[in-house]
């Protein structure tokens, strides 16, 4: 059985992520296999850079404005439905009040994606709440948690034209693989159509 000193195993594994994260810094033109790496595409909605894509088809901003546009561009794309737990504190409704931030962070990325997507989208908010409480309460409720989504969504820089006014559905629409009380029915629903 071959015994290795922790010592200098540690120090193996720190110098090969060094080595690892110095590669990936460098530009996708001096990189030997491109297939593993980042490439870039122009885009003219991002006057400072670039996208970029790995393999995985994951984009990010180039820190290289002039690399190479030749290559395949980000294939961005919003999903025609998307929804968000937002956990508010009990009958709180403003996104200060969000418990699970993780979710702020879904909608950040999907508010990144609808802007660096070429299709003009089209959104509307609308808000559910489960079965605890009347219907004009929860009603209320899943309209002003929708207000605050579409409210947070102008304030991240989406034009007011391509977001509908908020609706609430209430407590209409449950999730039947839910019971009607879960907090899985506490949800916000984001519908994107193209024009």
């Amino acid at each position: 059985m071959l015994h290795t000193n922790p010592m200098t195993r540690a120090a193996g594994l720190a110098t090969s992520a060094a080595l690892a994260l110095s590669l990936t810094a460098l530009p996708a033109a001096a990189m030997d296999d491109d297939e593993s790496y980042w490439y870039a595409t122009g885009d003219q909605s991002l006057p400072d850079g670039q996208l970029w894509a790995n393999s995985y088809g994951e984009c990010w901003e180039s820190a290289y404005p002039d690399g190479p546009t030749n290559l395949p561009p980000c294939n961005t794309v919003v999903p025609a439905e998307f929804t968000l737990r937002l956990n508010f504190e009990f009958d709180k409704y403003h996104m200060a009040n969000v418990v699970n931030r993780d979710e702020v962070a879904r909608l950040d990325d999907y508010i990144a994606d609808v802007k660096a997507t070429p299709a003009d989208e089209y959104l509307t908010v609308v808000g559910h709440t489960d079965s605890v409480g009347s219907q004009n309460y929860n009603y209320g409720l899943g309209m002003r948690r929708a207000t605050t989504v579409r409210d947070y969504m102008i304030q991240q820089g989406l034009p007011t034209s391509r977001i509908a006014p908020a609706e609430s559905r209430g407590k209409l629409d449950m999730l039947p693989q839910y019971p009607t009380t879960s907090v899985m029915q506490r949800r916000v629903v984001i519908h994107s159509q193209v024009d």
